[in-house]
């Protein structure tokens, strides 16, 4: 028998009954709550390969738990009303995450509910035993869209340096690269997150079921994120390599994503099998600290109560959010920008469109001073709903593999505007025309610009929730650069933007005093 097993009496199994099953009937009344969030999670799972290991995640977690039940047998499940601090906590970090349609947020912010009721109802003894199989549970959010960019960006440092090193010419425009046997261009499927997400999942549950040693685990678990990355990286130069010498005849059409999960599949069968050197899984858990006798009453009278409580501090934060999207619908204006600066209405120079969806109106115009063009667009939110957000992963200068543009660098920039610096989102755009644009967005919200995406979300979440206006514009302007001279291009976006922003105030002040 264990030490644990000898520090503590075990606790008989009637006593699980009561506590146990109204534990179970409260976390799947709080699905039944929460259930748009449950159903945000599961429809990602389902048209996305990447995360479709979520259906998983709720059985494995029960399966380690059920592998635990000698030790868990051990512990008197006793009320903790601490608990409901978490649970109130992570239920107004829910309503503020779907305030401002932030999914992820919401999703993370809903299993913490789900363990924040596990603690209240059984107490902290059986949270801090069973903490792994509980903390697993976050595992069935569908996040890591966020590191696409970066990823893409480290496979194409990666594949450029390593062709440079082989002695390879390359020209290189943000993720596209040329040489001289063919072009190549780093998209959202090269970005390895699939790779990622699978190896940083699989690679915590082994570590946690074959070591002991939590320095081990920790340390699995590193490599399991950073292998990965280096792999993709070697991938994706192992492909344009056997390209390169087989004169574009191998590894260009299906055989290139053979190659690709071939290779993979030996770099991380490689590290398991490292791993599995150190293994210790064939010795005892390490001894859990004594956990002090607790009364117990197994009656509806102690336990119901507790129930009935974690339901109603879960349940307010739902019902106000319901109460929110009940309101009408703020009556919207049509937005009028007066030309200012010696600019004049000029016709129109591109056929470029940007990606902004479910605005309730939009203003898209060409201007034109001393020869120099300049396109702008106005996307105004009324209020944030679902479909109608000023802030959406659905809102993007170019869609993935547009036959006509490609988006070559974008990136946040502080430019001089008005006397003054601000930050923009700037983009650089090729079309297959060889028109090449210059892009700067960025968003008003309460008057203010606004670049970084989470601010914006939470400002615009923040007004919601205090049933305050959460409206919210979107300004882009464009203009075309030529490759060698990109400073005139940013010269002439600051004097437009100069020029015309008190002119695109006001029309946020005639929607104001509506």
């Amino acid at each position: 028998m264990s030490a644990v097993s000898e520090a503590l009496p075990v606790a008989p199994r009637n006593i699980w009954l009561l506590p146990g099953g109204l534990t179970v009937g409260v976390l799947l009344l709080l699905a039944g709550m929460f259930w748009p969030t449950l159903r945000s999670m599961i429809e990602v799972w389902e048209r996305s390969e990447t995360f479709a290991h979520g259906y998983l995640i709720f059985p494995i977690s029960a399966w380690l738990i059920w592998r635990q039940r000698a030790t868990l047998a051990q512990i008197r499940p006793h009320p903790d009303p601490r608990g409901l601090i978490l649970l109130a906590v992570a239920g107004a970090g829910w309503l503020l995450a779907d305030a401002g349609s932030v999914n992820v947020v919401a999703q993370y912010a809903f299993i913490t509910m789900l363990i924040a009721a596990v603690w209240t109802l059984l107490g902290r003894a059986f949270v801090r035993a069973a903490l792994f199989p509980l903390m697993f549970l976050f595992f069935a959010v569908p996040v890591g869209e966020f590191l696409i960019q970066p990823l893409m960006g480290v496979t194409a440092d990666f594949t450029v340096a390593m062709l440079r090193l082989t002695g390879i010419p390359v020209y290189r425009e943000g993720t596209f690269f040329s040489i001289p046997s063919g072009d190549w261009s780093v998209v959202e499927a090269c970005s390895g997150l699939r790779y990622l997400i699978a190896s940083v999942t699989l690679g915590v549950l082994y570590a946690y079921l074959t070591y002991r040693s939590w320095k081990r685990r920790l340390l699995f678990s590193l490599a399991a994120i950073v292998v990965p990355v280096l792999a993709n990286s070697g991938r994706a130069y192992m492909i344009v390599m056997i390209a390169h010498l087989s004169d574009m005849k191998l590894a260009v059409g299906v055989d290139h994503l053979i190659y690709g999960w071939v290779f993979f599949g030996l770099v991380m069968l490689l590290l398991f099998w490292i791993g599995s050197m150190w293994r210790e899984d064939d010795q005892p858990e390490p001894a859990a600290t004594p956990v002090p006798a607790q009364p117990f009453s197994a009656t509806p009278r102690r336990w119901l109560p507790v129930a009935l409580l974690t339901l109603s501090v879960a349940g307010l934060w739902p019902a106000y959010a319901t109460w929110l999207d009940s309101r009408p619908l703020p009556e919207v204006p049509v937005l009028k920008v007066e030309a200012q600066g010696g600019w004049q209405p000029g016709a129109a120079f591109t056929t470029w469109v940007p990606h902004w969806v479910g605005a309730d109106r939009q203003l898209r115009r060409s201007y034109t001073q001393a020869g120099r063009n300049v396109l702008l667009q106005l996307d105004y939110y009324g209020t944030q709903r679902q479909g109608a957000e000023l802030i959406n992963s659905q809102n993007f200068m170019i869609r993935q593999k547009d036959p006509a543009w490609s988006n070559v660098g974008e990136h946040i920039a502080t430019v001089d505007m008005g006397g003054g610096s601000r930050q923009v989102r700037q983009a650089r755009l090729r079309g297959s025309n060889d028109q090449r644009l210059l892009v700067w967005q960025w968003n008003v919200i309460d008057g203010r610009p606004v670049v970084k995406d989470p601010l914006a979300k939470l400002m615009l979440a923040s007004e919601r929730v205090r049933m305050k206006r959460d409206d919210g514009l979107s300004v882009l302007i464009a203009t075309p650069y030529d490759e060698a001279e990109p400073e005139a291009a940013v010269a002439t976006l600051a004097r437009f933007a100069t020029d015309m922003e008190p002119a695109i105030g006001h029309s946020l002040d005639r929607i104001d005093g509506q």
